[in-house]
C-alpha cells in the first residue's frame, strides 16, 4: 500500500445516522415478480436498461431518491423463484425524482448464486468491477442471532473499504481500475495501464501500490484494541480483519471502510474501529485461491 496513505485511520463509513441521513450503503430486497421498470444511464456502461427498481428504493446518501450529489448507490437483490435465478442489481448515483430511474452507471450479476465474476476489463458500479453489495459490513451479519448490545455474529468476507487513489491496474477478483502509476515487468517492459496483473508473477516495480481488488488482512503482530472488550459489534468486526481482511474496491477517503446503514449499530462502539490504521494491515498473496480470473470460486 502506498506508504503516504499508512498512517490514515481506518474508518467505519457506516452505522445509525450520520448529518441526520442513513449511514452507509443501503440495499433493498425485493420479490421474484418485482416488476421491471426503465433505467437510463447517463454517463458510464450500463449492463440494464430496465430492473425491478421499486420507487422507494433507498438511495446512499439520502432520505429518499433524490439527487444530493456524491455515489448514491442503489442496490437491489431480487429473490429467484418462478425459474429465475436471483440476481443483484447496482446502480452509481441512482436518481428516481419523480420518475423514472437514472443512474451514471449500473451492473447486474443475473444469477448471484453464482461464481461469476464481470468480464475482465469492464467496470460496474464500483471502479474495481466487484459487486458492492457482497462486500459491506452488514448488521445482520455481526449481530447474528444475539442483540445489537450482545452480537454474536461473524462477517466471513472480505469488506469494502477505499483509498485516496488506487493503482493504475487490478489484481484477481478485481476486473477493472480507476486509478494512478505504472509498473514494469522484469527486464524494464512497461505494463499497460488499467490491465490485470498477477501477484503470482508480480510487476518488477510500480509507481505506486494498491491494486483495485487487493486484500489487505490485519498483521499478526497487531494487538487488538483494547476498546474492543467494551465494544462488541467492533470486535466482531475486527476478527473480521483477521480472517477474512479488507479489499480494496474503489478510490475515496483512505481508510474509508463500507458498510450498510442501519439503526441497530451503535456509531460510539463502531468507533473502536479508528484505534487501527493501514499500517497495521499487509498484502494478502491469493494468487493460489483463484481458480480462473473470470470466476470468485476459490480452490479450497
Amino acid at each position: 500500500m502506498y506508504s503516504a496513505y499508512l498512517s490514515e485511520t481506518v474508518k467505519p463509513f457506516f452505522g445509525d445516522q450520520y448529518a441526520n441521513f442513513p449511514n452507509g450503503i443501503p440495499a433493498i430486497e425485493v420479490p421474484y415478480n418485482q416488476p421491471d421498470v426503465s433505467v437510463t444511464t447517463t454517463m458510464y456502461q450500463s449492463y440494464f436498461t430496465s430492473g425491478p427498481i421499486p420507487s422507494y428504493a433507498p438511495v446512499e446518501g439520502t432520505a429518499n431518491a433524490v439527487n444530493t450529489g456524491g455515489d448514491m448507490h442503489v442496490l437491489v437483490y431480487l429473490q429467484a423463484g418462478n425459474g429465475k435465478n436471483p440476481a443483484l442489481y447496482e446502480m452509481w448515483q441512482g436518481v428516481y425524482e419523480n420518475g423514472p430511474w437514472q443512474d451514471s452507471s449500473n451492473a447486474l450479476w443475473p444469477n448471484a448464486a453464482s461464481n461469476n465474476l464481470t468480464a475482465q476489463g469492464n467496470g460496474t458500479s464500483d471502479a474495481a468491477g466487484l459487486p458492492v453489495g457482497p462486500l459491506l459490513a452488514n448488521a445482520d451479519e455481526v449481530i447474528g442471532t444475539g442483540t445489537p448490545a450482545a452480537p454474536n455474529g461473524a462477517i466471513q468476507h472480505p469488506i469494502r473499504f477505499t483509498l485516496n487513489h488506487m493503482l493504475n491496474y487490478w489484481v484477481w477478483p478485481a476486473t477493472q481500475t480507476a486509478g494512478v502509476g505504472s509498473c514494469t515487468a522484469a527486464g524494464g517492459a512497461a505494463i499497460p495501464v488499467e490491465s490485470e496483473i498477477s501477484q503470482s508473477s508480480p510487476p518488477q516495480s510500480c509507481s505506486m501500490s494498491g491494486a483495485a481488488g487487493e486484500i489487505y488482512r490485519l498483521k499478526a503482530a497487531t494487538a487488538t484494541p483494547a476498546c474492543a472488550s467494551t465494544s462488541p459489534q467492533a470486535a466482531i468486526i475486527i476478527a473480521a480483519f483477521r480472517n477474512y481482511g479488507i479489499i480494496l474496491a474503489d478510490n475515496g477517503d483512505s481508510g474509508g471502510l463500507i458498510g450498510t446503514p442501519d439503526a441497530r449499530w451503535n456509531n460510539d462502539d463502531l468507533s473502536c474501529i479508528r484505534s487501527l490504521t493501514l499500517a497495521d494491515f499487509e498484502p494478502v498473496n491469493v494468487s493460489s485461491l483463484m481458480v480462473s480470473n473470470d470466476s470468485g470460486a476459490t480452490s479450497h
